[in-house]
């Protein structure tokens, strides 16, 4: 389905800025209640939660979810993938800074161009997503080397747990582009990863002897009832109409906002430093993002003004 705006009017950028700062202090939130619930429960809870809202809405606007067409084994994949993805997000967070954190989870993009070009028939990798992932790799080695330096190798685990999950959000994104997930509502395909991930996640809690919410205070509940509410929900669906109402390369050219708005929060509300490092892998990554997705708005719009429409899910 074609986009009923090729370019971005004040209002859709407004939303994007919105949506960019939300989900880069998210990293800030997770941490911060990571110290009164457990990290897996902590996510579980989350999308238990998001799925009733989800479950709601799609009822609310008569969208079935439960109907046959062929997308149940696929759903319950991405499921999983989501789940270990959040795994690793919100225990990474107790081992590094929401700033790096950030920075690793938002290469992303990258991951999704290659899935793409491998495995996607015709998508292939362009001049211009190359120099982006050369440039996201640079900042990578260069925010790898600094944790790398610390004595107790702590930064390192919860870097590297990040990237993985970075890897794994990737492969979702390829895997439903590429399967019949395409094809269905996005409301619907969001709730599976919800649904699977609130029955695996609390499963995987007590498998891990996580000691419950015996320690949990009103800041963490207002941060949770922040994910749950306005991260996993609102700004989820707010992203799902802009995709539907505007064009979706040019939208994803505002993602690099998102670690730049995480790395200010974590400096901001939690006191993290700024390195020369952490700077230099926000600029390399922020600008890979950049011009990954902006040679790609070019090529779309070229196609468009020669009349070739493309779908966007």
């Amino acid at each position: 389905m074609k986009p009923k705006n090729a370019y971005l009017d004040f209002k859709s950028i407004f939303l994007l800025i919105i949506l960019s700062a939300s989900w880069g202090f998210n990293q800030v939130a997770i941490k911060v209640t990571n110290e009164s619930v457990p990290p897996v429960l902590q996510a579980g809870i989350r999308s238990i939660g998001a799925a009733f809202l989800v479950m709601a809405w799609m009822r609310y606007r008569g969208y079935p979810l439960f109907e046959k067409d062929k997308t149940l084994l696929w759903g319950i994949l991405v499921g999983i993938l989501f789940s270990v993805e959040f795994i690793l997000i919100y225990c990474g967070l107790d081992f590094t800074t929401a700033s790096r954190a950030v920075i690793f989870l938002y290469t992303t993009p990258f991951f999704v161009a290659v899935g793409a070009a491998l495995f996607i028939p015709g998508e292939k990798l362009g001049a211009g997503q190359v120099l982006g992932l050369c440039l996201a790799f640079i900042g990578i080695i260069t925010a790898f080397n600094e944790s790398v330096s610390m004595p107790s190798g702590k930064m390192l685990t919860g870097d590297i747990m990040m990237f993985a999950a970075a890897a794994l959000w990737g492969a979702t994104t390829v895997i439903i582009k590429a399967s019949p997930l395409a094809a269905i509502k996005p409301g619907k395909t969001l709730f599976y990863q919800l649904a699977v991930s609130g029955a695996f996640m609390p499963a995987a809690s007590i498998m891990l002897n996580e000691p419950g919410l015996a320690n949990m205070t009103s800041l963490g509940w207002s941060s949770l009832a922040f994910q749950i509410i306005w991260i996993a929900f609102i700004t989820y669906f707010t992203w799902f109409w802009l995709i539907s109402n505007y064009s979706v390369s040019r939208l994803s050219s505002f993602t690099f906002l998102t670690p730049m708005f995480g790395v200010l929060s974590g400096i901001v509300f939690l006191n993290e430093p700024l390195t020369l490092n952490l700077i230099v892998a926000l600029f390399m990554v922020g600008s890979g993002i950049y011009v990954v997705n902006r040679k790609t708005a070019r090529k779309n719009s070229t196609e468009q003004a020669q009349g070739i429409h493309s779908t966007n899910n």
